[in-house]
């Protein structure tokens, strides 16, 4: 697919058909994601990536709130984390005043990666920032020093959401 057909082809949503996404094609997903830029390539991003029906289940009642559940029904879920105090340090100190913040942004390039990369593949996602973090690092065993950011669905689309309006460009960048 072209890079502009696949920019406009990704949505989020809601709706999911039941149909199981083969782990070949997951695995491939997370694989390319891997490829986002990172900090001096140190590589914290995390997947947690959620197939088997009876651990969705246990994700959805316990680390999503109820519409959020609702809205990523059928889909796998990848839950993604980053490694605190790495990205953005240097001998153990902030290399700016962003610290942590580093490893945010690495996260939210190998989350644009991922799901790309499942829009490639045929799939659609809804990234959800609204999450039960404690309850989620219990279920996945996710390690205390990863910072869990978001979860995003993935599965093939059961609905045709129309693309939202944008800003003008101007109300977002500036040129010189």
């Amino acid at each position: 697919m072209e890079f502009d057909q696949l920019i406009q082809r990704r949505r989020s949503v809601r709706a999911y058909k039941e149909e199981p996404i083969p782990h070949e094609v997951l695995e491939s997903i997370v694989k390319k994601a891997q490829m986002a830029p990172s900090w001096k390539n140190m590589q914290t991003s995390r997947s947690y990536v959620v197939e088997s029906a009876e651990l969705l289940q246990t994700v959805k009642e316990k680390g999503l709130p109820s519409f959020n559940a609702k809205s990523s029904a059928n889909a796998a879920l990848i839950v993604t984390t980053f490694v605190r105090g790495q990205v953005g340090f240097s001998n153990g100190q902030p290399d700016n005043e962003l610290g942590d913040k580093w490893g945010a942004y690495d996260l939210g390039l190998h989350d644009a990666y991922l799901v790309l990369a499942a829009a490639d593949a045929g799939l659609d996602s809804l990234i959800m920032g609204l999450r039960d973090a404690e309850a989620l690092r219990e279920i996945l065993s996710v390690p205390e020093e990863e910072e869990i950011v978001s979860v995003i669905a993935v599965g093939y689309r059961d609905q045709e959401p129309s693309l939202r309006p944008r800003k003008e460009l101007g109300e977002v960048a500036k040129f010189f």
